[in-house]
């Protein structure tokens, strides 16, 4: 029987199954964080054997590696599809947060006790770091160069070989630190009840930074 583009049957329930598994995953991080994460409580839920849900993700860390990889390739997707330029890869990045925080805590939030990501989820980070020092490339007119900068220039690894000048590489490191400050106290709760806007806190941060 010829093949479609789909795959065959039993493809096409692998995929069914995998993709269920996830969701069922995620629904475990919701309510008691990635640490949390059982493969039997998800085989117990999908009315499975753990055995026979081991066929699909071959351990814990295999699991969260996939939710991981889901995770910063569609935050990767949505800097990709931003304009270039600081303001919208900072309302992208919020955005994306906003939309599901369980899924930033994931991939920004306390590492997984024991969890240590293959290099390939690195790549796709690089691709995001990628962005934010293109957007940087052009320093504004008369900035003094900073002892930062001379320490960044001999620790550029993070980098990936990225060919931005100084000070594009500091610059894109305070938006990162910066930003994803505001963002991670505003998703855990920690602005509730403070009385302002935690938007108008997140466009103060990126004015502050060029943006």
């Amino acid at each position: 029987m010829p093949r479609t583009s789909a795959g065959t049957p039993r493809e096409r329930y692998r995929a069914q199954v995998r993709a269920e598994v996830k969701e069922r995953a995620w629904e475990q991080i919701a309510e008691a964080g990635a640490s949390a994460l059982s493969l039997n409580a998800i085989a117990r839920q999908m009315g499975m054997s753990g055995p026979a849900l081991y066929r699909y993700f071959g351990s814990r860390d295999e699991l969260i590696t996939e939710l991981i990889r889901d995770a910063y390739r569609s935050l990767a997707d949505a800097v990709r599809a931003a304009d270039g330029d600081v303001p919208s890869l900072a309302h992208a990045l919020r955005a994306w947060a906003l939309a599901d925080p369980h899924r930033y805590f994931l991939v920004y939030g306390t590492p997984v006790p024991g969890y240590h990501a293959p290099d390939d989820i690195t790549a796709i980070a690089s691709e995001i770091m990628a962005r934010l020092l293109d957007a940087f490339a052009e320093p504004p007119a008369g900035e003094a160069e900073t002892p930062f900068d001379a320490h960044l220039a001999e620790h550029r690894g993070w980098t990936d070989g990225h060919p931005a000048p100084p000070p594009a590489p500091r610059r894109a490191l305070a938006f990162w630190t910066r930003l994803h400050g505001a963002l991670s106290l505003e998703l855990a709760g920690h602005f509730t009840g403070m009385g302002f806007d935690p938007a108008l806190l997140f466009a103060a941060e990126l004015e502050s930074l060029g943006g």
